[in-house]
């Protein structure tokens, strides 16, 4: 992006993140994405091209720094900038977060974000496989998760400790916070299958968005 040729530190901030996908960018790694091939699986629709460029524009304003271990991390800049990606989080479950767009609902996308998020703290035995039909859309996905949790495009072979039984819809509201795992599986939109104890132990591993409790409260608060 070329310069606005304002002495202002909107004009500033805007030239180094006002470019396609470098808010998108600076998101996951401040949630945890470090490396090249992670963030574009985070990005569906960022060419590899792309991403090289825009990585190099944030190690060029000190954003970002290329480690000797190849992966990427914020600088305190780039960490500085959490409350201004929240901050859009925030203005936009206020004011933008209606219902989804069918050209929204990616899920590999959303399966990549999901199981990401697993916590395998509480997972019982050696390996915890989630087995994923969606009822929408002829993917489907498993997550296996060990010391952590990886997705699986294809039967890896293993016993299924839990189907999760949903549609694209419902699951990314779930995941973003429109509505709570209890109460989706209450209310019919999401169906978990498997024995009670590994039922339980989903529902531990299971962590929604880190913008949740942002969608959650702006969703309350459009009820009262």
């Amino acid at each position: 992006m070329g310069s606005y040729g304002q002495y202002c530190p909107v004009s500033r901030s805007a030239e180094i993140l006002g470019d396609r996908w470098t808010i998108h960018i600076v998101r996951d790694l401040l949630l945890g994405s470090d490396r090249f091939n992670e963030l574009i699986r985070g990005n569906p629709g960022l060419s590899r091209a792309l991403l090289t460029r825009r990585l190099r524009q944030l190690q060029a304003v000190g954003v970002v720094e290329h480690q000797d271990d190849g992966t990427y991390r914020l600088t305190e800049a780039g960490l500085d900038l959490q409350p201004v990606v929240f901050g859009l989080a925030t203005w936009g479950a206020r004011w933008t977060f209606g219902e989804p767009a069918d050209n929204e609902l990616d899920p590999d996308l959303l399966l990549w974000w999901l199981h990401r998020r697993m916590d395998p703290t509480n997972i019982p035995g050696p390996r915890f496989v989630v087995y994923v039909p969606l009822t929408d859309h002829p993917n489907r996905y498993w997550i296996v998760v060990e010391q952590e949790a990886s997705l699986c495009l294809a039967d890896p072979g293993f016993e299924i400790d839990v189907t999760l039984r949903t549609d694209r819809t419902a699951l990314y509201r779930t995941y973003l916070g429109h509505a709570s795992l209890t109460d989706a599986q209450r209310d019919g939109a999401i169906d978990v299958e498997g024995s009670r104890a590994s039922v339980r132990a989903f529902f531990e591993a299971f962590r929604q968005s880190p913008v949740a409790t942002i969608v959650s409260a702006e969703s309350s608060s459009k009820l009262h």
